[in-house]
């Protein structure tokens, strides 16, 4: 039942070239950073990612982005990312961008063990009819487009089916975690990291304070361990590592 592995880079060890991977995170919150440092250094690539976004301001998948590791991107915000924008635009990366919401519940649907669900976000655009680019011939056409989906109607109401989201591998940042794989998270990184977990075959998990079994009130946890296979404790330099994307002020 210990789950607990020593470092970063033995918990990540097994994950091949060309594996999907879940990742956790919200902006630069709650994203797992040293999990997916350690995978930069052990030069894994051709990865598929399914992650709200792909990292920012030169951290979090932005690392392993800007490195040309990362082939595939399911997620729904590009946001201030430029170079992500710019190996999208030239062909470099596919991207399947989809609303924010239809990716968490494909996530949490795939972990749940359902296959697809009908929902009415994105029913008469791209989303539903296809034709949105997935990858750029680099030259300013569209090399690949999405398929249209199926859309059906319930009581009135049109609804888009979408598919459940399972993955290889998940990573994922929990602020407390016990050796069972229990997790917390603290606020917005609760957003996605939860799902993330969910959807992965086997989901590692670096957590800010690890906690022997029974710390954690069983009805304080937000993932319950039969979902994380791998636990790391964080250093307390890493977990104090936390940077602002955007800074503001107030009167």
């Amino acid at each position: 039942m210990d789950k607990v592995v020593a470092t970063a880079g033995e918990a990540v060890a097994d994950v091949p070239d060309g594996a999907s991977l879940a990742v956790g995170g919200f902006g630069l919150s709650g994203v797992p950073n040293a999990l997916i440092g350690a995978l930069y250094e052990r030069g894994v690539g051709g990865l598929s990612v399914v992650s709200n976004n792909c990292g920012a301001m030169e951290t979090g998948l932005a690392v392993l982005l800007a490195a040309g590791r990362i082939t595939r991107v399911t997620g729904s915000y590009i946001g201030g990312n430029k170079e992500f924008a710019r190996q999208y635009l030239g062909g470099e990366l596919e991207l399947e961008l989809i609303p924010q919401g239809t990716l968490a519940e494909r996530l949490r649907a795939g972990g749940a063990g359902i296959p697809a669900f009908y929902t009415p976000a994105g029913v008469g655009t791209q989303v539903a009819e296809g034709g949105l680019p997935w990858r750029y011939d680099g030259q300013g056409g569209v090399a690949l487009a999405s398929p249209a989906k199926e859309v059906r109607e319930f009581d009135g109401t049109e609804y888009v089916l979408e598919r459940g989201i399972r993955t290889d591998f998940a990573l994922v940042r929990a602020a407390r975690g016990d050796r069972h794989g229990n997790l917390v998270f603290s606020k917005s990184t609760r957003n996605f990291n939860p799902l993330a977990a969910m959807a992965g075959k086997v989901t590692i998990a670096e957590v800010e304070e690890l906690v022997e079994p029974g710390e954690i009130d069983p009805d304080a946890v937000h993932l319950p361990g039969i979902f994380v296979q791998r636990v790391v404790a964080l250093t307390p330099e890493q977990a104090a590592d936390k940077k602002i994307e955007q800074r503001t002020v107030s009167s």
